[in-house]
């Protein structure tokens, strides 16, 4: 009996978690109640306090799994032949981080959950910027840092990392989703849209190294300073 119990529970258990998930990616955290999620898990509204605490509880846990997904995907997404040059392991890089981000599967639902979050921050926000957003984007500054040959923490970098990735998540946004609806990403299309990314991030990153070493790149340092 016990275990039938115990097999009960984890059964609920899990499908709040996948209800939840769904939902949240569909409608972001703030417009969610725990009477929708329980309706969608065929569970008693008290189940959320029950296995979870409160509705904030079962969003951490939720984020939580993206997040692990998210850490997955971008170790195969940095993890290029050591041998092949920066640009090379660049485009590898965009190119895989945005196959796990618009194909199906949970590193999509992962992706969408992070471009709500970026629309409509919920009270989980600094969870997802210190455990997904914050190792990721040092790893692509150092990648753009070695190709540009500025220092990982001159501002121009990290201004090129926010410009790269909102290039890849933009696409999964509630944005995009109402700009372009019908939206199907095959891999050919994905293909292509990641060859742009990656040509017109390039472009951008050389114009930045050019500058780097002109006569004229202290002036952002130069305007940090007096602000």
């Amino acid at each position: 009996m016990a275990t039938v119990t115990a097999t009960n529970d984890q059964q609920t258990r899990e499908r709040l978690l996948e209800a939840a998930g769904d939902l949240f990616v569909e409608h972001g955290y703030n417009h969610v109640t725990v009477r929708d999620i329980c309706r969608a898990a065929g569970a008693n509204v008290a189940a959320v306090n029950y296995y979870f605490r409160d509705k904030l509880g079962l969003y951490q846990e939720v984020l939580m799994r993206a997040i692990e997904c998210m850490h997955e995907g971008s170790k195969t997404a940095h993890e290029g032949n050591p041998g092949i040059s920066a640009e090379e392991r660049f485009g590898h890089y965009v190119r895989t981080f945005m196959e796990q981000v618009l194909s199906n599967g949970q590193a999509c639902r992962a992706g969408k959950l992070m471009a709500r979050e970026m629309a409509d921050p919920s009270p989980a926000f600094d969870l997802i910027i210190e455990k997904a957003i914050r190792p990721n984007s040092a790893q692509v500054a150092a990648l753009i840092s070695e190709l540009t040959g500025l220092p990982p923490a001159d501002p121009r970098v990290g201004i090129c990392v926010g410009c790269i990735q909102s290039q890849i998540t933009g696409l999964t946004g509630p944005v995009a989703e109402r700009m372009v609806p019908g939206r199907h990403f095959t891999p050919d299309i994905i293909d292509f849209v990641a060859d742009q990314v990656i040509q017109f991030s390039l472009a951008g990153m050389r114009a930045v190294a050019q500058e780097g070493n002109s006569p004229s790149s202290g002036k952002f340092k130069k305007t940090s300073e007096r602000s």
